[in-house]
């Protein structure tokens, strides 16, 4: 029977390197009052030995953790798993977030934690008591969350706030959802449309009120009336089909739509294929967010791809400099992808 191999402690890699237990342990967390030569050696042994520091015994010795918690909505994120309808705001934000900790020497974990809640401080209290993480990232509608963010400041947790642009503790990021609303209405208005609906998400996120604005902003400042081109929705398939046929079903129909988010905007599609309504041709269709089912739909949608990765990305590089929080939030741009989804208006007779 093979025997198991013996662990590495810290004791070998002290006796590898011919110095003491304290120094070693100096090297592992940081810590000061160590010569470079010294330091070069003892991580020589440790590189040598394959010796992995053993977290409890840092956290016990008041070091850092090496670890970035992320917080995401339990309840749409699981109800978006099971569904299995291509949403990749998780993989998008493990990418950003693990590859920049991993140049870090850092680890990213996410919890879920249910904002509506009233247990929410007690779910977040237990994780960052099992985890003890140098730094946390909120994702909507956490990031609004007065529970979380005052429970975070509280225990002087670092924390960035994915977003937001609402003042408070925390550094604040947002992937400028007014700025992309609007690039997509100029991009519609250049068209040649002039009755353009929107499909807005639900009000407890704050980037739904903004994506609204950018639609509004630019209607307003081409002289249009939008009073009957607006609707609202949940950002599920089924609350698109409901808003699509508000906008559709009118005399006056528009003759593009721009929708918060890309299930709701493939609820749009259905219902104009029910009404026998070709995209581009009798209705052109911006969708945001990009998740990659808007690639493989017919045709394929043009899509504000939402900076995700880069977001997730900027946070765990500022958490880790320990970045103070501004005045203003810093923005991360997002950008339109032109697909096969819009194009000018059909003139009359020509439909």
């Amino acid at each position: 029977m093979a025997r198991r191999r013996q662990a590495v402690t810290i004791k070998h890699v002290a006796a590898d390197a011919g110095v003491s237990l304290q120094t070693v342990s100096r090297v592992i967390n940081d810590g000061p009052n160590v010569r470079p030569a010294m330091r070069e050696r003892v991580q020589a042994s440790i590189e040598k030995l394959g010796y992995v520091p053993s977290i409890a015994a840092q956290r016990m010795s008041g070091a850092k953790s090496y670890l970035i918690l992320a917080l995401n909505d339990r309840e749409r994120t699981i109800a978006d798993w099971r569904k299995r309808e291509g949403g990749d705001w998780v993989d998008q934000m493990l990418l950003g977030g693990m590859l920049k900790c991993a140049e870090y020497g850092y680890r990213m974990i996410i919890e879920l934690v249910d904002t509506h809640n009233d247990h929410v401080e007690r779910e977040l209290g237990a994780a960052i008591a099992a985890l003890q993480p140098d730094g946390v990232i909120l994702t909507p509608p956490h990031s609004e969350n007065p529970l979380i963010t005052k429970l975070l400041a509280e225990r002087h947790i670092p924390f960035a706030r994915i977003g937001t642009r609402a003042s408070g503790p925390g550094i604040a990021l947002t992937m400028d959802d007014q700025g992309s609303a609007r690039k997509a209405t100029q991009h519609l208005l250049e068209l040649g449309h002039r009755r353009i609906g929107f499909i807005a998400g639900p009000a407890d996120y704050s980037l739904s009120g903004r994506r609204e604005k950018g639609w509004r902003s630019e209607m307003v400042n081409a002289g249009i009336d939008v009073e009957d081109l607006y609707a609202v929705g949940d950002f599920g398939f089924d609350s698109g089909l409901r808003a699509a046929r508000k906008l559709l079903q009118q005399s006056s129909p528009p003759t593009a739509i721009l929708a918060s988010n890309d299930q709701m905007a493939l609820g749009a599609m259905q219902v104009a294929r029910e009404m026998g309504l070709s995209i581009p041709h009798n209705l052109s269709l911006i969708s945001f967010d990009n998740t990659p089912v808007v690639r493989f739909t017919k045709p394929p949608l043009t899509a504000v791809d939402q900076p995700i990765a880069e977001t997730a990305s900027r946070a765990v590089e500022l958490l880790i400099g320990n970045a103070k929080a501004g005045d203003e939030p810093l923005v991360i741009e997002g950008s339109l992808v032109m697909r096969e989804s819009t194009a000018p208006p059909a003139r009359p007779g020509n439909e």
